[in-house]
């Protein structure tokens, strides 16, 4: 298993999450690292932000966070995101487009840093500009060459911010693919999958993609992880949900960071889940973890 001092990037939007109690950092790549950090592993948050009042809060944000960052500041505004959330803590969003990050510029601190990491996140949505897709597929590209190194693709699909072709081309290039049972579902209809059970699609994909693992979360119906030799099923712990912002990035975090501690899939499965409920338990995307979730 791999080295524990190694270092653990989620890649793409970090923003301001407008929510009704006000306004909240997220982005899924960041509090994917967020967690990561909480967890005991050196993650580290890339992304852009503005010229402007709300990058530089953001920027103290994080570092009140003691969440390491590499934040270009660029010329556009630093994103927002208005989140709405409905009587079962359900979260609909509205993205504004044209912000920072977007334009993710792919630097040489990027590049130095890609040759020394152990495992990434990244998603469809920061992949919806052609300037930070190019920078996430460099980055992707000047990782290790190493079959132990995780490229974890959260899909992560929002409003229209996604085209058949990225996805293909994602699934391609990641080796762990995490998706949600919606997920599933509208990938389905896109590319015409047979009409076969959840289970056989996933490991269609597994085999397809020459995937080492696959997870699927169905929110109260519980998750899954498949790989090629095995599958873990975890039920999903009755809480009184606060919100499920963020809940899906504290999974994968939690399951990486387990998985890179050396615990089996079967444990580092059942630690996502406590984590994520205790997430769901919270307002907000980065809420501190109990010491009895921290490995």
């Amino acid at each position: 298993m791999m080295e524990n001092s190694q270092i653990v990037v989620g890649i793409g939007e970090a923003l301001w999450d407008l929510l009704p109690e006000g306004k909240k950092i997220g982005g899924a790549p960041a509090n994917f690292a967020y967690h990561v950090s909480q967890l005991g592993l050196p993650g580290i948050a890339i992304s852009a932000v503005g010229r402007d009042l709300l990058g530089e809060e953001l920027i103290r944000q994080f570092e009140q966070l003691s969440l390491n960052t590499e934040m270009s500041v660029v010329d556009y505004p630093t994103g927002t995101v208005l989140v709405e959330v409905d009587e079962v803590g359900i979260p609909s969003y509205n993205i504004r487009q044209g912000v920072a990050w977007d334009n993710i510029p792919f630097t040489d601190a990027l590049e130095q840093l890609a040759s020394k990491t152990t495992a990434v996140c990244f998603g469809s949505l920061a992949q919806r500009s052609e300037v930070s897709r190019s920078t996430i597929h460099r980055f992707l590209d000047a990782m290790p060459e190493d079959r132990e190194t995780l490229k974890i693709f959260d899909i992560n699909l929002r409003q229209q911010f996604y085209t058949p072709e990225l996805i293909e081309e994602s699934m391609r290039i990641c080796n762990v693919l995490k998706i949600n049972d919606e997920e599933l579902e509208l990938i389905s209809g896109l590319f015409d999958y047979p009409a076969i059970d959840f289970k056989d699609k996933c490991r269609m994909l597994l085999e397809k993609y020459d995937l080492k693992i696959l997870i699927l979360t169905c929110g109260v119906d519980g998750s899954y992880v498949f790989t090629r030799g095995g599958e873990s099923f975890v039920e999903t712990p009755k809480v009184e949900v606060a919100d499920t912002v963020g809940a899906g990035d504290s999974f994968t975090a939690a399951f990486t960071a387990a998985y890179l501690r050396g615990l089996p899939m079967e444990e580092a499965h059942r630690h996502a889940v406590k984590v994520s409920a205790f997430v769901c338990s919270c307002q907000g995307a980065m809420p501190k973890l109990p010491e009895s979730l921290l490995l």
